[in-house]
């Protein structure tokens, strides 16, 4: 056996185009998940080819090539993001409302004043009729079946819906 050379070693781990080709699948979606922008996760996929093929990341055998091209992108992201944290200020200082971060939780404001409702609906269903009272409660707030409300009132499937439709009318014009 002989010693191989650098260049024999570098030659032998260089990756061919349909190499890179074969991981693009899975580094799209590897970018996307973490991106959340189906368009800029096409174009790091495209950057980290592109520095494989100029040259500027040479694949040196010492890993799997897909883990070698995934630690490219994630290094790519970590640029990314750095970048546009320097020009995205969450800070609130400018007018500029598009840049607000959406919550998907209700502000304590939007908390009370449902909860104020809640107490006027609640308090507006204990006021109705004995009736239709028991109808709303009954189907309404404890969610029993049609069939078990008739049952427990001793009434037919239209008496209750119509007790419903007069309770919630009568609600409505409270309201």
């Amino acid at each position: 056996m002989h010693a191989t050379t650098a260049s024999e070693a570098a030659l032998s781990t260089a990756l061919t185009w349909a190499d890179l080709i074969a991981h693009r699948p899975f580094l799209v979606r590897y970018a996307r998940r973490r991106l959340h922008d189906p368009s800029l996760a096409e174009d790091l996929v495209h950057d980290v080819f592109e520095a494989v093929m100029s040259g500027r990341a040479s694949f040196a055998g010492r890993s799997a090539p897909r883990s070698w091209l995934v630690a490219i992108l994630r290094h790519k992201i970590v640029d990314l993001v750095r970048e546009r944290a320097g020009h995205d200020s969450l800070d609130g200082d400018d007018d500029n409302d598009e840049r607000a971060l959406p919550c998907a939780r209700p502000r304590p404001d939007e908390v009370a004043e449902q909860r104020e409702r809640l107490g006027r609906v609640l308090a507006g269903i204990a006021a109705l009729p004995a009736g239709l009272r028991d109808a709303m409660q009954l189907r309404v707030l404890r969610d029993h079946t049609s069939d078990a409300v008739c049952a427990l009132l001793g009434i037919s499937e239209q008496n209750l819906f119509v007790r419903l439709h007069r309770a919630r009318r009568q609600l409505m014009a409270a309201g």
